[in-house]
Order: structure tokens, then sequence, then C-alpha cells
């Protein structure tokens, strides 16, 4: 997303440098022709990208965030890192309940 957002200003900044008043000449023109050149390969990469990034808006959409809440850090341990760079949170195990009496027998 920050791509996008990066190349879609670097697309916009083009018509405002386009606008300043400089002479005309051998680097002006070239400068216009990298601008269009960086525009199109921006484009490019642009059209490229846009599938995927429309497949994982789905899919986070479709995700099941319920189960992926933390309500409470106090009921989990500190943070794991495993060997392979993994890092894990492991609930802490809640304190058994107390059983209840046995019921009162009546004779």
């Amino acid at each position: 997303m920050r791509l996008v957002i990066a190349l879609t200003a670097l697309l916009m900044s083009g018509p405002a440098l386009a606008e300043t008043d400089v002479p005309k000449g051998d680097i002006r023109e070239g400068v216009d022709l990298l601008g269009e050149g960086a525009r199109k390969m921006f484009r490019g990469l642009l059209d490229e990208v846009e599938p995927s990034v429309r497949d994982m808006a789905r899919a986070l959409q479709d995700l099941n965030w319920q189960g992926l809440k933390i309500e409470d850090l106090d009921d989990y341990h500190p943070p794991e890192v495993l060997e392979n760079g993994d890092i894990i949170l492991r609930r802490k195990t809640p304190e058994p309940l107390p059983l209840p009496a046995p019921p009162e027998i009546d004779l």
C-alpha cells in the first residue's frame, strides 16, 4: 500500500514540475524524456502489482479477526523468539477453579 501511495505521489509531481518556466533546451528535453520514461515504468509496475494487491485485500477482509484478538496482555507469558525466528505468545494457563462443595445430604 505504501508503494502505491509513493508511486502516486511521484506521478502527480510531474505536472507541477512541467509548469515551471525554464528555457527549453537539450537538458530540459532530456529531463522530460526521463520523466516520461519513469512515469511509464511506474505505471507498468502498478499495473503488474494491482491484481495481487486486490487479492490480498479480499483475503484480509475474509480473515477471521475475532480469533486474533489479545484482550489482556496479563493473560500471556512474555514473547519468545524461537530458533527459526518465529515469535510466539504463550497463553498463561488459568488457575483451576475451586471444586464446588459436595451437596449436603439430609438424613
